[in-house]
């Protein structure tokens, strides 16, 4: 095990265990909702990727039974939630806590892809391409959920400041963590 990996969280195996079972359909439609809100907010994200901006992605958290595809489709983004390998030019995978600590900037990703806690395999250029895309927009995940919870802003924001400080996993900026 590299020093990294004993500082990166692990999803819990037996919570792993439920998700092997839940129907994966639901988790897509909302997490593809999500992030064309994003892309509403963010535009200049799925600009930035350039020539990649229809190419799909899959996103490997290695501690969960299913991959994430990520189809941008010009700032319109897809997400396809699927048990198996998933379908896509580029792959990256690695904890959930690294790829999520990836977009909120809390983990340096050279550094966890020359540890071999991220391993990017396919066209790398594309994966840079939405390495460099996600950093230039500076999400904050947390704060995105928040925006569209209208009343529920307040308590989702202090839920995900409790299980940020129990779980060591960033789900939100590191700068904006500390304020709380």
């Amino acid at each position: 095990m590299s020093q990294s990996q004993a500082l990166i969280p692990l999803f819990p195996p037996g919570l792993a265990r439920v998700l092997r079972v839940i129907p994966l359909a639901p988790l897509s439609l909302s997490l593809t909702a999500y992030s064309q809100k994003i892309a509403k907010s963010h535009p200049s994200l799925f600009r930035r990727l350039g020539e990649f901006d229809h190419v799909k992605f899959v996103l490997d958290p290695v501690d969960l039974p299913f991959v994430i595809c990520l189809a941008p489709s010009g700032g319109v983004p897809r997400v396809t939630v699927t048990r198996g390998k998933g379908d896509g030019v580029a792959r990256i995978s690695g904890p959930l806590a690294a790829l999520i600590g990836l977009v909120h900037g809390a983990y340096d990703g050279d550094a966890l892809f020359f540890s071999r806690d991220l391993v990017v395999e396919g066209d790398t250029g594309a994966a840079l391409a939405l390495r460099n895309a996600i950093d230039d927009a500076e999400l904050d995940l947390a704060q995105e959920i928040a925006a569209i919870s209208g009343p529920f802003s307040g308590p989702l924001l202090h839920l995900t400041a409790f299980i940020q400080r129990h779980t060591q996993v960033y789900l939100t900026r590191p700068e904006e963590a500390e304020a709380w």
